[in-house]
């Protein structure tokens, strides 16, 4: 497991695959050879996201702050702290589990917020949980979605880039970018343990 090799060790790893990508990126390409660049590439990526995780915890163990961490890595300190922390439950005192198990989070997360922008709320309330059911009535989304429109206008269409998922708490929550005629927007659909939706929220891109 390179999960728990230290930060040289890594480092090290990482430059030898890192190499090795250069020098196959100059050869001469068949095209069965572009797959073995995406996994080479991967492999890589991989390495790099442990080796960031080792110097972010050594730079918090070193005592700089998160918001040095968010600064530095472009993000606010509350992002860098969900991507990197390791919160601790205060129910049980124990590290909080950030592992996603709802493998089809994204998917679920799309087809749901789709139909509540396309006023399909029958397709959508299936989904919800006791409490989003009974708070989330046609006003409720009207008046929500009226809000949106005065500050970003009309709904274009979902914006580039893949929906981000991360586990926080109890709960899996995936945001997914949103166009609109006059600026962009994330929606974010948070699901519960028994895998129902337990938020529904239309949100300006910055925010954690």
């Amino acid at each position: 497991m390179t999960d728990s090799l230290p930060l040289a060790s890594l480092s090290a790893r990482l430059a030898e695959r890192s190499a090795a990508l250069a020098s196959a990126v100059g050869s001469p390409l068949a095209p069965p050879a572009y797959l073995d660049l995406i996994r080479r590439a991967q492999d890589v990526d991989v390495l790099a996201e442990q080796v960031l995780k080792l110097c972010v915890q050594q730079c918090r163990d070193a005592g700089h702050t998160w918001q040095e961490v968010g600064d530095l890595l472009g993000v606010t300190r509350q992002a860098a702290f969900q991507r990197f922390g390791k919160p601790i439950d205060p129910r049980t005192g124990e590290p909080m589990d950030k592992t996603v198990r709802m493998t089809d989070a994204p998917e679920r997360a799309l087809e749901i917020v789709t139909a509540v922008l396309e006023g399909r709320m029958d397709d959508a309330r299936p989904s919800f949980n006791a409490e989003v059911l009974a708070a989330f009535t046609d006003k409720v989304r009207g008046d929500a979605l009226a809000g949106v429109a005065g500050l970003v206008g009309a709904f274009e269409g979902f914006g580039e880039g893949d929906p981000f998922v991360r586990r926080i708490g109890d709960h899996t929550v995936v945001d997914i970018p949103l166009r609109y005629e006059a600026g962009e927007m994330k929606a974010r659909v948070a699901f519960d343990t028994d895998e129902k939706v337990a938020g529904f929220f239309v949100l300006p891109p910055e925010t954690p």
